[in-house]
């Protein structure tokens, strides 16, 4: 524990007790079953990837997600990037991200056999300026480390980058994957995924 730990105590996000940001019981109410829907017709798919039937040149090829985006996950996200701003929170948000990844068969089997770099989901300039950092640049800086790729932002993306993980916090609608992923394919990226740590 170091000094810091003393002055400003971590506590649980949910129940506020000291010791860390998430205490080992409201820890257990995190669930990595994430549900694995095809971001083009919102079905559930039964893999990561985009059903075949939909799949279209400028369309996105699959996603996957770290954990579910049920209230613990809201709130650890919420702590994240709004006030009052727990950028602590980067590493154990990392390693839930990291640690679920390579658990699954399909997203290693991905990275083992193809060449990917990570893409941030960018952040609009006012967003930036009041935040003070963009939480999907985090996450990908952070995860690339750990698993050996490289980050490239948005605008520096060319064609001889093939294949993409968009890296975000979390997903909603599946619009921004969507829209990010019909710009990277019309500058000649082969084959784009999202990358979230807190899906559906």
């Amino acid at each position: 524990m170091g000094i810091l730990d003393y002055i400003f105590p971590k506590r649980c996000i949910n129940c506020k007790k000291q010791g860390d940001y998430l205490c080992p019981n409201c820890f257990t109410f995190l669930s990595f079953d994430t549900k694995n829907i095809c971001l083009v017709c919102k079905k559930q798919s039964l893999t990561n990837f985009t059903h075949k039937y939909c799949r279209k040149k400028y369309k996105i090829d699959g996603c996957f997600s770290g954990i579910r985006n049920n209230y613990i996950a809201k709130k650890l996200i919420s702590s994240f990037k709004n006030k009052p701003y727990l950028t602590d929170l980067q590493s154990f948000l990392i390693d839930l991200l990291y640690e679920s990844l390579i658990q699954s068969e399909s997203f290693m089997k991905l990275i083992k056999k193809t060449n990917f770099v990570l893409v941030p989901v960018p952040l609009s300039g006012e967003m930036l300026r009041k935040r003070g950092y963009n939480q999907a640049e985090i996450l990908s800086k952070g995860l690339g480390k750990k698993l050996n790729i490289k980050i490239l932002n948005l605008e520096k993306v060319n064609i001889e980058t093939k294949n993409v993980f968009i890296v975000d916090d979390l997903i909603n609608t599946g619009k921004t994957l969507e829209n990010l992923a019909f710009v990277l394919k019309k500058k000649g990226v082969k084959q784009v995924f999202g990358l979230i740590l807190a899906g559906k």
